[in-house]
């Protein structure tokens, strides 16, 4: 189980001008709703901006602490 605390600083530790949102969609810590906004998502593709997510989460994925995220990816307005 991870915690949302471990997951938004996972994410900052990637992406340190992130602004991360994390809920636990069960209360069970490992099926994850994540809204992630950062400028380095400027010019990047959905599909690359969540790459660069699951890069930061890569432990947590492998090791299935998370089983499921629902991930939401912007650039700042």
């Amino acid at each position: 189980m991870v915690t949302p605390d471990q997951v938004r600083e996972a994410i900052q530790s990637s992406l340190p001008d992130a602004s991360v949102e994390v809920e636990d969609l069960t209360g069970g810590g490992d099926h994850l709703s994540v809204k992630v906004v950062s400028s380095r998502f400027s010019g990047l593709s959905r599909i690359r901006q969540h790459q660069m997510v699951y890069a930061a989460l890569k432990g947590e994925l492998a090791t299935e602490a998370i089983h499921a995220l629902a991930l939401n990816t912007a650039t700042p307005a």
